[in-house]
């Protein structure tokens, strides 16, 4: 395969720049809406050098953005754009200087050329290298163009978009008009024959309401003529004309994150209900994954650790947009030193380290484990350092213990037995990476883990009430029973098998435990479930919470649901008639279940080089649906007599009702199961 060129720039700085641009796009009624946490901006002079050795004399092109000089086997040559070296050894060092955007550099020529070989530093004198594989963030694959063309720079990043119109509209008075376009929208709206002197202004709504609620909406856009929106979430724009402002007409450039359909996850069953359900959640994850991840189109429109990880797991099910993944892990991140918790969350900390043993898993990328090790150590050392007496994680002053929205009292004050599980599984993952990548830290972080298990389990695991108790506040014992450290400890193995069954029984489902309200914690809700094997009532749930949106009208999934709330309450969030995200990540969570827990599809070893197959009709007649993979797809066809599955790669083996077969690549196999005798 031919050698190609691309632009690379330090590890991880395309990511913090590109995220500040993307985390400051929030406007709340016209007013711009920065993000809550610490920004980070990328290095403004960075260092690029290169060892080679010539058989011949070759001319290369070099381009930057930014302005920098070139140093020849250590002569300083200018800022030359093009360059002819002799024959023999050569020491290439280019340092370029951009304040405005990350430094990047493009060198083209026969054998030369820009790639992850290249090492880098910010002046700090520390080189990094392809040891350290870090600069191969710095890999630019620009959606909708090649990324061996210098003509579009790192900077130029654009999502593509395409041209909607709206279904219908109907006059509101003189000189406003109301447009619907169907479903939920983002992109930039667009006037045709815009003309006159005077101003319109634009009124954006999820819904109907909020369209017409000119003073409580949450976004809004006021126009003179000339001037262009920026980017909104909408089904429903109200468009007032004032001063004589004219128009002919209003379209929308639908602004999309592009797929191939190919490679995609798909899933079809016998219940109509389901099969939407599943749908509107691809539409609803879809449309949340952006530049990166995030979590709502609306509102917020910010990476947030907790929602991310979702979106990942989700993702692996329906795109495969591994890329994506790691732009969100990087930005997330952001740089050293660590002065406060990703999103100021203690739990989304933790879940960013889950998030990076789950894309080890199902991709195997060793290379991206090495690249943010570093990162992962620096975290892990500023988590430490906040721990109490007794080792365990305990929420400082500056630090925001999120765990869920909660419609019942739960304090959060203390050491809460759902975040020392999630501490436990982040030590966990820097056991795995250390591993991996022959660390010899990974004994410390094992021995750490173990002991904070056993004082977790000591402290808050009750045998009469067979449940985790909430919390220790001021050395006192919180007995409050949620679902949430319960849920927690049987999807990540914390609690013994023996324990498993009575949580599920005596605390998941407890009419008597307070319910889960958000998708956000119906996700792991129903993944425990699944894993006790009661995919007949998660069928029965999703049907019920999902299906209930789907009933009032809703075209993606919502950031929060309950279904004793009534017409325009299910509006409202954080005091604000239309505060609620009508359009949440969280929200796409099915995709996830079912192609994990219904087609049963799962890595066993990392990047499925192991799969299992273990479907679950769950009193469906039938359902079939591709799950996609590192090396293609694995397709599974369901009925109650037979299961069938196609893969493109992989060694797999199909469970199905004690009997397994194995899959070999690029074959398909059926299992027969026992027909249903007639009554």
């Amino acid at each position: 395969m031919e050698k190609r060129a691309t632009w690379i720039w330090y590890p991880g700085d395309f990511e913090i720049w590109l995220g500040n641009k993307f985390n400051n796009r929030r406007t709340e009624r016209g007013a711009m809406f920065p993000p809550f946490w610490k920004q980070d901006s990328h290095w403004p002079t960075v260092v690029f050098i290169r060892d080679i050795e010539l058989f011949e004399p070759e001319t290369v092109s070099i381009a930057v953005e930014g302005q920098f000089n070139l140093s020849i086997d250590g002569k300083l040559q200018g800022g030359l754009r093009t360059v002819t070296l002799p024959s023999g050894k050569h020491s290439l060092a280019l340092k370029v200087w951009n304040q405005s955007t990350p430094p990047a550099l493009f060198i083209d020529g026969p054998t030369i050329k820009t790639d992850a070989s290249w090492e880098v530093t910010y002046e700090d004198k520390i080189w990094i290298d392809e040891l350290g594989v870090a600069h191969g963030s710095g890999i630019y694959v620009p959606v909708g163009h090649g990324s061996d063309s210098h003509v579009t720079p790192p900077s130029q990043f654009r999502l593509p978009t395409k041209s909607l119109t709206p279904v219908c509209c109907e006059s509101v008075g003189t000189n406003a008009v109301l447009y619907d376009f169907g479903q939920e929208t983002f992109g930039y709206l667009h006037f045709h024959g815009l003309r006159g002197e005077g101003m319109l202004r634009v009124y954006y709504g999820e819904s109907r309401e909020e369209a017409l609620d000119t003073g409580h909406c949450e976004t809004l856009d006021i126009l003179h003529v000339g001037e262009t929106p920026g980017s909104k979430a909408f089904r429903f724009v109200l468009v007032v004309k004032e001063d004589g402002a004219s128009y002919d007409d209003v379209t929308i450039d639908f602004e999309y994150a592009p797929f191939d359909l190919k490679r995609s996850g798909t899933f079809r069953c016998s219940d109509d209900e389901l099969n939407k359900i599943w749908e509107v959640s691809a539409y609803t994850l879809d449309l949340t994954t952006r530049e990166f991840f995030c979590d709502g189109i609306k509102r917020d429109r910010w990476t947030w650790s907790g929602d991310a990880i979702q979106s990942y797991l989700m993702n692996y099910y329906l795109r495969f947009d591994t890329e994506c993944v790691k732009r969100t892990i990087r930005q997330l991140r952001g740089k050293d030193p660590v002065t406060a918790h990703v999103n100021t969350i203690m739990d989304y900390t933790f879940y960013w380290f889950k998030s990076i043993a789950d894309y080890y898993a199902y991709t195997g990328d060793r290379d991206f484990i090495r690249e943010m090790w570093p990162k992962m150590v620096t975290l892990m050392d500023y988590v430490l350092s906040r721990t109490n007496a007794d080792g365990m994680a305990e929420g400082k002053p500056d630090d925001w213990i999120f765990v869920d929205w909660v419609d019942f009292p739960m304090h959060k004050r203390g050491a809460l037995a759902f975040e020392q599980i999630l501490f436990w599984k982040a030590l966990e993952t820097m056991v795995l990476c250390a591993r991996l990548l022959s660390s010899t830290n990974g004994k410390d972080y094992a021995a750490l883990a173990n002991a904070l298990h056993e004082k977790t389990k000591t402290l808050f695991w009750s045998n009469p009430c067979n449940t985790y108790l909430h919390a220790l506040e001021d050395g006192q014992l919180n007995a409050q029973v949620t679902k949430f450290p319960n849920i927690f400890a049987i999807i990540y193995d914390f609690a013994d098998e023996s324990e498993k069954p009575p949580i599920a029984q005596n605390v998941l489902l407890n009419p008597a435990v307070p319910a889960i309200t958000t998708p956000y914690m119906r996700f792991y809700e129903l993944e425990a479930l699944c894993q006790m094997g009661l995919q007949d009532h998660v069928l029965s749930e999703m049907k019920s919470y999902w299906g209930g949106m789907l009933r009032l009208g809703a075209t993606t999934f919502w950031e929060k649901y309950n279904p004793e709330e009534q017409g325009t309450e299910h509006l409202a969030m954080y005091g604000r008639p239309y505060g609620k995200s009508l359009c949440h990540a969280w929200g796409a969570s099915p995709i996830y279940i079912i192609g994990k827990y219904f087609l049963g599809v799962r890595p066993v070893k990392p990047g499925y080089e192991e799969y299992e197959v273990r479907p679950e009709l769950a009193g469906l007649e039938w359902m079939e649906g591709d799950v996609p993979t590192p090396f293609g797809k694995i397709h599974v066809r369901m009925d109650k007599t037979s299961v069938t599955v196609h893969s493109d790669g992989g060694q797999g083996r199909l469970i199905v009702g004690g009997k397994s077969i194995n899959i070999p690549a690029n074959k398909t196999v059926t299992l027969l199961q026992k027909r249903d005798r007639p009554e």
